[in-house]
């Protein structure tokens, strides 16, 4: 029998035993995709960016009960002059969501009705066009992000995806983990009355709460069961174990310096041993490892000390394996209610109870003993007392990690302004290299995101704003809106930007001037937008009239609802970029390569976000995708400009 007691040498303190763990294992995203049904997603972890294949609604469609008709039949129409129309040919009943009727293009609702006999009504005020109708894809658009990698399936995203046409769902694969409860003196609470325990023996818990932990972070759990304090068969299990289908193993118990404490020797004879102790309280004898390219755990057997190990290196492991981010916990300042004593040298995980006392929050310490498991499962939070540090004085203010309740900070970078179709390659790219990092788009127009940036409420706008005396972009634009927020201009892509229309052209337009004619219904892009002024600044030039073009101020906020406007039906042309209209397989005239760039103040141009979007844009997976997009050009990707 072995008997030989293992010897604590060079523990390492927490950050170093991290990074030598997480170096040895880089594994973020490391999972394989698998396809899955969307409810069979809720709670999986994105694999690849998730596209729309239809549109939602796919049709015009009734908001409300009541009649279609064509809008201009009604106008004219008040209480002193109501007007009568037809039913079955100037009027259509029918009830929400149904298709609407062609030729139609509003919904009178039916209380505004008065009928009058079987085939006539009476109405005593005019619809306006789209009045009460949901147009196609209106909620969503073909080809258009739904998620992108990296993304948490919720249940609200089921509706999502199924109204998108999206009937399988790329999902990482879970890391299946084996946990091995290891002691002679553990039993199996299942089969054991509480009465019958005996001196000695103890009921096995820790291998369901890991179980649960390890589920709870997106791995599968196969709880072995325990195995007796024997060398030969511990290794043996493990063994058949690595060989086969598991991920990472992880052994409980046995793990300190005692005689029959197996875990070390076994992962010797096994694999490598990375780390053996680090230097936190509850926790100390882990054992970190490597058998046969798969993580080993040594996780210690006393409740607390296997909570906080599960969640300082096996939930964060997990984690990268399936590309979610590890986010920390909320903290708050929190007044000790008396001095705490603490052992130098050592990082102490300290459980408190917290409370709201006048204006402060204050802490009460919890027993402290790594066996004690009420004094995390009574907790409100933990404050860490540095290795460095002989305790806490009452009365200092000091940091406490949240426990309840528990809520995710969120990293995010926040872009307002124009929209551009490379924006959601971009979100899905940040996502691929930092799980932690998010993009938020808003798509308010050029001058919105200008005036976004003035306000101080973004991270960075999108502009492309013509300057029509020199024929620059930005430039002008950021010195007379800008004049005291130091930015700086990143070029993003040159565009190609001209009209959208139905595939085959079949009312033949040629260019900007057939805007003009009486039988073409155009849709435009808000006022503000680079777009816009791109269009008036050539409406100018050619002397063609706002006033005479069909549907001038009918408005939409981005490129791919243009395009899907004139998919639908609803106008024969649109300004918009090339990109746009090839997601959804349509026409297009260029007028114009354009530039559009990044408005970044000066103020987060360093940040850690911005420079790691900086250094995504410039990455040939990140300009192979946006070229595979049609209409971009990528030769001044990156350059940077001072206003």
């Amino acid at each position: 029998m072995n008997t030989k007691r293992n010897v604590y040498l060079n523990m390492k303190p927490l950050d170093e035993a991290l990074k030598i763990f997480f170096d040895h294992f880089p594994a973020t995203g490391s999972m394989a995709a698998e396809w899955v049904s969307p409810p069979d997603a809720v709670g999986r972890v994105l694999a690849e960016p998730v596209f729309a294949t239809v549109s939602s609604p796919n049709f015009h469609a009734a908001a409300m009960d009541g009649v279609a008709v064509k809008a201009v039949d009604t106008f004219g129409a008040s209480q002193t002059r109501p007007k009568e129309l037809a039913v079955g040919t100037q009027a259509k009943f029918l009830n929400t969501g149904h298709v609407m009727p062609e030729g139609t293009d509003a919904v009178i609702m039916i209380e505004n009705i008065q009928t009058i006999g079987e085939d006539r009504i009476r109405i005593e005020a005019p619809a306006f066009p789209w009045q009460h109708v949901r147009k196609m894809g209106e909620d969503i658009v073909a080809t258009e992000l739904l998620y992108p990698r990296g993304h948490v399936v919720t249940p609200y995203c089921i509706g999502a995806l199924i109204a998108g046409g999206v009937y399988q769902v790329p999902v990482r694969r879970k890391p299946r983990v084996l946990i091995l409860p290891t002691g002679s003196e553990l039993v199996d609470w299942r089969v054991t009355d509480p009465k019958d325990l005996k001196p000695g023996q103890v009921l096995e818990s820790n291998a369901f709460v890991l179980e649960r932990m390890i589920q709870a972070c997106g791995a599968e759990a196969i709880r072995h069961d325990r195995v007796i304090d024997d060398l030969d068969l511990i290794r043996r299990t493990v063994a058949d174990a690595v060989a086969g289908d598991v991920d990472m193993v992880m052994t409980i118990g046995g793990s300190s310096a005692g005689s029959k404490d197996y875990a070390l020797p076994m992962l010797k004879d096994l694999g490598e041993m990375l780390v053996h102790g680090v230097t936190i309280m509850p926790g100390k004898p882990v054992i970190l490892g490597d058998i046969q390219g798969k993580p080993f755990f040594g996780i210690p057997g006393y409740p607390v000390s296997a909570i906080i190990i599960c969640e300082q290196f096996v939930q964060p492991l997990i984690k990268r394996m399936i590309g979610v981010a590890d986010d920390p916990r909320p903290t708050v300042a929190v007044v000790p209610t008396r001095k705490i004593a603490s052992k130098l040298g050592v990082e102490e995980f300290l459980r408190v109870k917290l409370g709201q006392v006048g204006e402060n929050i204050v802490a009460t310490p919890l027993p402290r003993g790594a066996g004690t498991i009420t004094s995390i499962t009574e907790a409100d939070g933990i404050i860490r007392i540095p290795r460095q540090s002989e305790g806490i004085k009452d009365n200092d203010p000091v940091v406490a990690e949240l426990i309840k309740p528990l809520s995710a900070i969120k990293n995010t970078i926040v872009i307002v302004g124009s929209h551009d179709n490379t924006l959601d390659v971009l979100a899905d790219q940040l996502r691929a290299g930092d799980a932690a990092l998010t993009l938020s788009s808003s798509h308010v127009g050029s001058m919105g995101g200008l005036m976004a940036v003035k306000r101080g409420v973004c991270h960075l706008a999108g502009a492309h704003l013509l300057d029509t005396e020199t024929g620059l972009y930005n430039l002008a634009y950021i010195r007379r809106y800008l004049p005291d927020t130091p930015v700086r201009l990143v070029n993003l892509v040159m565009r190609d930007q001209g009209l959208i229309i139905p595939k085959g052209n079949p009312k033949g337009i040629q260019g900007i001037e057939d805007l003009g004619r009486d039988d073409i219904t155009f849709i435009n892009r808000q006022g503000g937008s680079g777009t816009r002024i791109l269009l008036d600044y050539r409406l100018g030039q050619i002397g063609l009239s706002p006033e005479n073009i069909n549907g001038y101020s009918d408005e939409e906020f981005t490129h791919m609802n243009v395009a899907v406007a004139v998919l639908s039906g609803s106008a024969d042309a649109g300004l918009g970029i090339y990109a746009a209209a090839k997601a959804l397989d349509l026409d297009f005239i260029p007028v114009v390569t354009e530039q559009y760039d990044l408005v970044i103040p000066q103020a987060y141009l360093e940040s850690r976000n911005i420079q790691t979007l900086l250094a995504t844009i410039q990455t040939p997976v990140f300009k192979k995708r946006v070229e595979a997009l049609g209409g971009y050009s990528m030769e001044k990707t990156g350059t940077v400009t001072t206003p």
